[in-house]
């Protein structure tokens, strides 16, 4: 039985309108698209062998960076599976759809990247991130600035009038393409992704192991491992128009959005809401508890899209009193709506996505890195793909962190200051957000010193 395992990439394909089943909107050829919004900044360029965080936020990580990118996707392998990454020494090969119906979102052909350790049985499916649009105009502007997000970029160039959502249909003839490359003989199938593409797993890993099911091959077992894709539909912190997806609420941008895409949800998830409430199910607290095959979820408890679509930008400049407390209690309420999930992995930092980050394997929650959680997850599930097991002595998966403030988490991705670029520490970086020391130290009792070395160590 090969021991290997098979890398498989939907690059730039499913951006939150991915539960489309086909939808297209018209643009008129030639039309002006309107001023986009100031695009996100990239992050901040680390310390040689440093990994570094910065406040602003990258939607485009992987775009001109694919050897770190595999790097950590065969790093991510190697954590579920051993004794198999190493053999993933093929070439990184695009395969494009043999139905030419289904397309990016300009037209342009679907495919995939296909990396092969020949003789596998485990494969990993991944769905790459990056924010999303959800009507025309943003659209416009979204493939004017972040074209590789919705066209073949490389690839032959074609242009619709017209903008597809397909990216249900792009993962259901991924699966059908690859059962003739060898997942026919599968036993597992990781769909895992980052961002958007960790909300695409939780709105397509039952989808898919149905599929599997239907064309006979019920023996395969899938499994989600969601990254960043655990979005809350909160109140923002100040009330804005909903002008772009920056400034628009996560539930009014999804209910726009998945009439524009022509969205379709999980059935199960469905039914549990009345028409015109199917919109629910994009956020992972709602969908998950209808989802029949494992799934892995991680999130940050802080995480920068989040507070970037509740409007708490954090520029570098000390935070407002009333910004503080909505931060902490974004905190408590993602924290609350992860106890009932049983494998799950949530440091108190504030970021966004995690495993395809470099310092993926730093981070720890309570002494346990997301590495071992995901092998004792593995190990937890081996033999049966439709329920958790009670964990394995000495190897958790249920892993929140319960302190209360963004990076007290002394494993936390280094923040430099955005201004001076010098590294700052926990207590440094609390205080730079306007944390009042003498104020939290005297409703605890304690000096200000001592909290400072509580913070500082983790305690």
């Amino acid at each position: 039985m090969g021991r290997g395992v098979r890398v498989l990439l939907l690059l730039g394909l499913l951006h939150w309108a991915g539960g489309g089943e086909g939808r297209k909107t018209w643009r008129r050829r030639g039309q002006q698209p309107p001023p986009p919004p100031p695009p996100p900044r990239a992050e901040a360029a680390p310390a040689a062998g440093q990994p570094v965080e910065s406040f602003p936020l990258d939607f485009t990580a992987v775009e001109g960076n694919m050897d770190s990118f595999m790097a950590q996707v065969k790093s991510l392998a190697q954590s579920l599976y051993p004794c198999s990454a190493q053999q993933l020494n093929e070439d990184l090969r695009l395969h494009l759809l043999l139905n030419t119906s289904v397309t990016c979102n300009d037209g342009s052909p679907a495919g995939y990247y296909l990396k092969e350790s020949k003789g596998s049985r485990r494969w990993l499916l991944f769905l790459e991130g990056g924010w999303y649009c959800f009507n025309r105009e943003n659209c416009d502007s979204r493939y004017d600035t972040m074209r590789r997000l919705m066209s073949s970029k490389d690839w032959p160039r074609t242009r619709t009038d017209e903008y597809a959502f397909m990216g249900t249909l792009i993962i259901r003839e991924v699966v059908r393409e690859l059962l003739g490359k060898g997942l026919s003989g599968a036993k597992v199938l990781l769909l895992a992704g980052s961002s958007a593409g960790g909300t695409g797993v939780l709105l397509n890993v039952d989808r898919v192991a149905e599929q599997l099911e239907e064309l006979g091959y019920p023996a395969i077992q899938v499994r989600g491992l969601a990254d960043s894709g655990w979005f809350l539909d909160n109140k923002q912190y100040r009330r804005t128009d909903c002008i772009d997806t920056i400034t628009c609420a996560p539930t009014e941008a999804i209910r726009r959005g998945i009439r524009y895409w022509n969205g379709v949800v999980p059935e199960r998830c469905r039914r549990q809401f009345k028409e015109g409430e199917e919109w629910n199910c994009f956020f992972g607290y709602k969908v998950y508890p209808t989802l029949r095959c494992p799934v892995f979820v991680v999130q940050w408890l802080f995480d920068e899209a989040q507070l970037t679509v509740d409007n708490v930008h954090l520029t570098g400049q000390p935070v407002q009193e009333g910004q503080w407390l909505y931060i902490q209690n974004l905190g408590r309420e993602l924290r609350n709506t992860l106890k009932d999930v049983p494998a799950s992995f949530a440091p108190a930092c504030l970021s966004h996505e995690i495993i395809i980050r470099s310092h993926w394997t730093d981070v720890q929650v309570k002494g346990t890195s997301l590495p071992r959680a995901l092998h004792c997850w593995d190990r937890s599930l081996h033999d049966s793909h439709k329920a958790s097991k009670a964990p394995l002595k000495g190897c958790p998966i249920h892993l929140v962190d319960s302190c209360p403030w963004p990076h007290c988490n002394p494993s936390c991705p280094t923040i430099r200051d955005q201004f001076t670029g010098q590294e700052m520490n926990v207590a440094q970086f609390l205080m730079h957000m306007g944390f009042d020391v003498q104020t939290v130290a005297q409703q605890q009792g304690l000096e200000p010193s001592k909290l400072l070395g509580m913070l500082s160590s983790g305690s």
